[in-house]
């Protein structure tokens, strides 16, 4: 069972023996099973929910967390017969297959994360404030390898500051929202993707079809109404990346992350409709996700790659938490992102297939 990153992503479709990468490793010890999350893909996709009050809209949202996907995954394996399975998780991904072994760990029969141990216990706040230290170094990674962009980004947020600059979606492109463009840094090339999309004309087609793509809520708004969420093990987030924003970031060329903002819910048209319950979700008592002694307990088999340079998911965090997980075993790397296994998923799945098992 494969649990896709997130939230509110859909489980990729095979489109070849290459793509995902890591589906012909595992289709040589598995069937596998690509699941939509609900709330995404063909499983009643969340949209803008429009048809709801704010009330309801909020009642309906606070159902799509790691405990409900792990919830349909049990739903799902009892109708397919099966006794126990093993589970492979990426990014949010690996926080399903954590809450996983917490709830249902008799269900399991192995279970790899990749870039997805979760902060067990910490606050959003603490996670926060470490990921914006990383999106920091990125920046600073940026310029040094393209110095050049930093007047290229610099003009270009005067130009947004002081005239109405439109994307093809109608909403306009600000400042605040070019500069979360950083969060394509934490990827394999995210450095060069930037690069290259600076380096176009600002004025052209290109770079606003673009900027649009990079930055687009509307395909998945799940994901920015409960970013901040799927972090809450047993916390309130009350809006925690704006509230942790570091004075580093004062400087306008300082690209943000993957952090959601309340005032997104204003500037993107397309989450504009959830802006209500968005507030209500960030006042929301939320309840724990792990069960810290069940997981101290642990006897599924649990390999994890964690990357040492994550932008996305802090490898403080991520060792504490194997840490926790008995008999856990951890695979630190350099050598790949946060998209390790869609950059080399042969490789990376084929190695924690043999951690788990013992062979190394």
């Amino acid at each position: 069972m494969y649990f896709q990153g997130g939230p509110g992503s859909e489980a990729p479709r095979p489109l070849s023996p290459q793509q995902p990468g890591w589906l012909a490793r595992a289709l040589e010890d598995y069937r596998v099973l690509l699941l939509d999350q609900r709330g995404t893909g063909r499983s009643a996709p969340v949209g803008t929910l429009d048809h709801l009050t704010p009330d309801e809209q909020t009642a309906y949202l606070k159902h799509f967390r790691a405990e409900a996907i792990v919830r349909d995954a049990e739903a799902v394996r009892k109708a397919l017969g099966v006794e126990r399975w093993s589970v492979l998780g990426q990014s949010f991904g690996g926080f399903c297959v954590t809450t996983y072994l917490s709830l249902a760990p008799d269900s399991l029969a192995e279970a790899f994360i990749t870039g997805g141990l979760p902060a067990v216990g910490r606050h959003p706040d603490e996670v926060y404030a470490a990921t914006y230290a990383r999106v920091l170094e990125r920046n600073q990674r940026f310029y040094a390898r393209y110095p050049q962009d930093l007047e290229r980004v610099r003009a270009l947020l005067r130009r947004l500051d002081e005239h109405d600059v439109r994307l093809p979606t109608g909403d306009r492109l600000t400042p605040r929202r070019f500069r979360q463009l950083g969060h394509l840094l934490g990827m394999s090339s995210g450095l060069e993707k930037l690069h290259y999309l600076i380096d176009l004309p600002s004025d052209s087609p290109a770079f606003l079809h673009d900027v649009t793509g990079a930055l687009s809520f509307a395909r998945n708004p799940l994901y920015a109404v409960l970013h901040e969420a799927c972090w809450a093990d047993g916390h309130t987030t009350n809006w925690s990346a704006k509230r942790t924003f570091p004075t580093e970031f004062a400087a306008p060329e300082m690209l943000t992350g993957e952090m959601v903002y309340p005032w997104m819910f204003e500037e993107y048209a397309a989450l504009s409709p959830l802006r209500d319950a968005a507030d209500r979700l960030a006042a929301e008592p939320w309840g724990a996700l792990y069960d810290m002694d069940q997981l101290r307990r642990n006897t599924v088999p649990v390999a994890a790659a964690v990357y040492a340079e994550d932008m996305y998911v802090e490898r403080r965090f991520s060792e504490e938490t194997a840490s926790l997980i008995q008999g856990a075993r951890v695979w630190l790397t350099n050598e790949f992102e946060h998209d390790g296994l869609r950059v080399d998923g042969r490789r990376v799945l084929g190695r924690l297939i043999d951690m788990a098992r013992g062979r190394i």
